[in-house]
Formats: structure tokens, sequence, C-alpha cells
């Protein structure tokens, strides 16, 4: 076991303090005790992110943060001997992740909550609260590998291909990664419960939590209405412009959606969902063939290391359990890129995240958007233009 807890690869702690963010799952609780294994004073810190008097809110036995969870975060705590504290993220929660996953929807665009939770609470809310402990570090169960090559940190892939969570990492920075650790990424799920199960942790064999977690039971559509500030309804038409009916707002759908367009059947070929306008409130509805494309683009890129001055061969992907498929990245001013596939991309969908690796080091990544965003098409750089 002792040989097994070594592969996580943490420096010694010497007594230093580390917030690690717990959820109340194996993952987190083992990565609690991977740091107090290697001598650091570990502080666990559970988010609370809802209003525990709000039903809807409350039940999430399906899903991260529950009461439940909490306890369970506690009790790993009490295990190693570490001080753990509950604390209200409840109104950056709210802002960050729940406005903006609502806002998305609004504009006809999908969301990826867990990319903003990532980005701004997981990470940057939490470095800022781990100064108020005295602490530099902070930890998560995350599944990725950050390895410091001589002042340089890399993100790359987990041991754990089925596991690998690098996808929704791409927005860490230097900053950050310096100052992070995830040591479950340098061990198989199997491995983790393993050393769970050694510590005697009472979660070693907890499920994995599913589905977004603020929407336990998986109804987006009604989580969603709830909560709009505004509807945009329009029609939905096929490809050559025919009105095939109205609808009640461009929130209700998502690229590459089949079911629930309420169209009339017939023996023709399945229709999806191929374009939103969310300026005319327009669903465009075609064949699969119509979800095709080669080219897209992304903006508020984040190179995790440093911009490329020239286009780029990567591996990109654009959904988080997609493939990588190989692709040319053309950086663009004002923080954009665009991105070239070798292969056909299927059911392209703005306001998802587009990600740059090369083998396992993730480069970086953006949010998905089908046309150049227009400060940086009216700019591309010269030695950009000159590459293609």
């Amino acid at each position: 076991m002792s040989e097994l807890i070594g592969r996580a690869n943490l420096p010694r702690g010497g007594g230093r303090k580390v917030v690690v963010a717990m959820s109340g799952g194996v993952d987190s609780s083992v990565a609690a005790v991977l740091l107090a294994e290697a001598g650091f004073e570990v502080i666990g810190v559970t988010m609370r992110l809802y209003d525990a008097a709000n039903p809807r809110e409350a039940r999430l036995s399906r899903s991260c943060c529950s009461i439940e969870d909490v306890d369970d975060a506690r009790a790993t705590c009490r295990r190693i001997g570490a001080r753990h504290h509950f604390m209200n993220f409840e109104r950056e929660f709210k802002t960050h992740v729940i406005d903006y996953f609502v806002g998305e929807y609004e504009r006809g665009r999908t969301p990826y909550p867990c990319l903003a939770c990532n980005d701004r609470l997981k990470f940057e809310f939490l470095l800022e609260r781990a100064e108020l402990f005295g602490a530099r570090f902070v930890a998560t169960g995350h599944y990725a590998r950050i390895v410091d090559d001589r002042g340089v940190f890399r993100l790359t892939r987990a041991i754990d291909a089925g596991k690998d969570q690098s996808y929704v990492l791409y927005n860490l920075s230097q900053r950050q990664l310096a100052r992070t650790f995830m040591p479950a990424g340098h061990y198989t799920k199997s491995e983790v419960r393993e050393i769970a199960r050694a510590a005697g942790l009472g979660v070693a064999d907890k499920p994995d939590s599913q589905d977004i977690c603020f929407i336990p039971d998986g109804d987006y559509r009604s989580f969603v209405e709830a909560k709009l500030t505004r509807t945009s309804p329009g029609d939905v038409v096929d490809l050559d412009g025919k009105v095939l009916r109205r609808h009640d707002g461009v929130h209700a759908f998502t690229i590459g959606q089949r079911r629930g367009l309420g169209l009339p059947g017939g023996d023709g070929a399945p229709l999806f969902v191929t374009s939103i306008n969310p300026s005319t409130a327009t669903v465009t509805v075609g064949p699969a063939s119509a979800l095709l494309k080669t080219t897209l683009y992304a903006s508020a890129v984040n190179w995790v290391v440093a911009r490329p001055e020239a286009p780029i061969e990567v591996t990109a992907r654009i959904r988080y359990r997609g493939r990588d498929d190989a692709a040319r990245v053309v950086p663009l001013a004002g923080g954009a890129a665009r991105i070239e596939f070798e292969s056909p991309q299927r059911a392209v969908t703005p306001g998802q995240a587009v990600v740059f690796y090369r083998c396992d080091e993730v480069l970086g990544g953006g949010i998905i958007e089908l046309e150049a965003p227009s400060a940086s098409r009216a700019s591309e750089p010269a030695e950009v233009l000159a590459g293609d």
C-alpha cells in the first residue's frame, strides 16, 4: 500500500497547509488522505451551494453536495485528524453557475456548468478562501495530473482514461496550477477505492455522483423555464426556410436534438436541430448530414502554458465524452481561435468547449462558436493569415 500511496508524487508537506475541496465522494476524500500522508496539514472545505430551505435544491440524493455528502466529508476529516469547514458559496454559485446556465439557454446556446463551477468556484474562489486559512495550496479530487516541468506547470490526462477530467480543466492558469494538487489523477478508480478502504473510509464504495448537481432529477427544461427572465418564441424551419411550426422559446432546443421537436411524423429521414439563430429566434432542422462541420471557432481561449504565435497541429475534442480528432488551431486576435478538423465533427454546439491536446497534455481550449467572434475576424494577425 505504501508503494501505491507514493505514486501520487506529492512533495513532502512539512506541515504546510492545504485546503482540500471535499464533496463527500471517494475521490476528494482520498486526495485528503494522500496529502495528510505526505505531511500536509489538511483543511477540508465543503461548499454550501444551495438553500437548504428549498426542497428541490436540498434533495440531492443522486448527486454531490447533499447533506449526506457533508457528513461524509466531515467523517473523513475526523478519520485523518483534519479540520473541516462547511462554507457558504450560495451567492457565488448562483451568479457564476446557475445564472450563467439559464442565461446561455436563453441565448439559444448549450452551456456546460461544470466548466464554470471549476473555473470560478473550485479554483479561483477556493484559492481566495484558502488564504484566509494561511494556506498556499488547494487540492481537489479531479482525475487529471499537474506536472512541474522546471517551473512550468503542465496539465495532463489522468492515468485512468475512463475517468479523465482534463477536458473540464483547460481554463486553469499557471498561477492556479502552481498552487493546486490533484492526487487522484495518478491512480485508477479501483486503486482510489483500494486506498480508501485501507484508510478505513466509509466512502470507499460510495457510488459516483451523476447528473448536474443542481438538477438531480435530470429535467433541464423545467429547471430553466422556472428561472427564465425572458423567452424567445419563433419559428422552426427547414433548410430551405420553410416554416414548419412555431415554438415557445429557443431555450428548449440544442444542436443535434432529435426528440421533442413537435413536428409531424412521416416516412422521411429523421430531422435534427442544425442551427439556432438567437437574434431571430429561428430554429433550423435538417437531416443528420447537415450536422457535420469541419471548421469551428472558439472564444475566450485559454492557453495553459503559452499562446502559440502560429497555427499548430493538435488533437481536439468538442464534448466531454467525445473523441480526439486531428485538427489545426489558428490563433486569432482577441483571445479567439479557428479550429480546422481533418474529419467532419457532428453536432458542433455553441456554448460547449473545444479542448486542444498534444498527446496527453492539455494545451488549451475555449468556448465553441459557429462564426468568428467579430473582434477577431477583422483583425487576424498577419502571421496567422500567412499560415492559411
